[in-house]
Order: C-alpha cells, then sequence, then structure tokens
C-alpha cells in the first residue's frame, strides 16, 4: 500500500508541474497575482538574475527574454519567437547592464504595439455596435421597409 501511495503522489506533483506549463504561453515569463507579465533570467554561472522588465502582455515579456537569451547564449538559444532575432544585431558589451537595457527597450516597443493595437480595436467595435438597430424598440411606420 505504501508503494502506492508514494506512486500516486509522485503522478499528482508531475500533473501540477504540467498543469502549471500551461499557464504559462512562453519561456522565461511569468504573471503576476495583478495580470502584468514579468520577464528575469538567470545570469551563466552565477546565483543571480537579470530582470527584464514588467509588461502588459506576454508576447513583450516573451520578446525581452528572448533578447536576453540571443545574447547570453548566442544563436543555439532556446528562443520563443526565433524569427523575430536580428543575428547581425551584435551586442558588443555583454554585462548584464547592457543585456537589460537592450531586452527593455525590444520589450516596451513590443509592449507599446501591443497596447495600441488593443486600443484600436475596441474602439472598431464600439463604432459597430453603436450603427446596430435597438432590437427593443418598436419599428417607425415611417421607416417600414415596405416602401
Amino acid at each position: 500500500m505504501d508503494g502506492d501511495c508514494c506512486s500516486s503522489t509522485s503522478t499528482e506533483n508531475r500533473k501540477r508541474r504540467h498543469n502549471h506549463h500551461e499557464e504559462k504561453p512562453y519561456r522565461g515569463i511569468r504573471m503576476r497575482k495583478w495580470g502584468k507579465w514579468v520577464a528575469e533570467i538567470r545570469e551563466p554561472n552565477k546565483r543571480s538574475r537579470i530582470w527584464l522588465g514588467s509588461y502588459s502582455s506576454p508576447v513583450a515579456a516573451a520578446r525581452a527574454y528572448d533578447t536576453a537569451v540571443f545574447y547570453l547564449r548566442g544563436p543555439s538559444a532556446r528562443l520563443n519567437f526565433p524569427e523575430y532575432m536580428v543575428k547581425e544585431d551584435e551586442l558588443r558589451d555583454v554585462s548584464a547592464a547592457s543585456i537589460r537595457k537592450r531586452a527593455t527597450e525590444v520589450g516596451a516597443s513590443v509592449d507599446a504595439l501591443e497596447t495600441a493595437l488593443h486600443r484600436e480595436s475596441p474602439e472598431s467595435n464600439t463604432s459597430q455596435v453603436s450603427e446596430k438597430p435597438d432590437l427593443n424598440e418598436y419599428p417607425n411606420p415611417e421607416n417600414s421597409d415596405d416602401e
């Protein structure tokens, strides 16, 4: 019976870990309790982390992470969006400060674009909604479609 207990516990732990991975859409990011997405990366051969910023969209945080991991580990790094990395763009100074600066620049620009796209969407939906007729209103005989 003890063997069954331990195996079910390890199965439950694996399920919990699997569910946790489903909540994270991209590598190197996590969501705060209040909905902001943050990115950070561990420095190679050190225990310290490089803080890459806090963003409103997971895509912006993931792009910041991609920038940092590319500069730290090179072209062989596992990226969220490999198609957006510019191989010719080399960072001369590979210090934590310069990596943080470049990653936050990329993340901020992507976050600004994502925010602008989301702001445009509700406005276009609002104009479409205002053109629809009020279904609770009785038809006016003067505006009937029979004419």
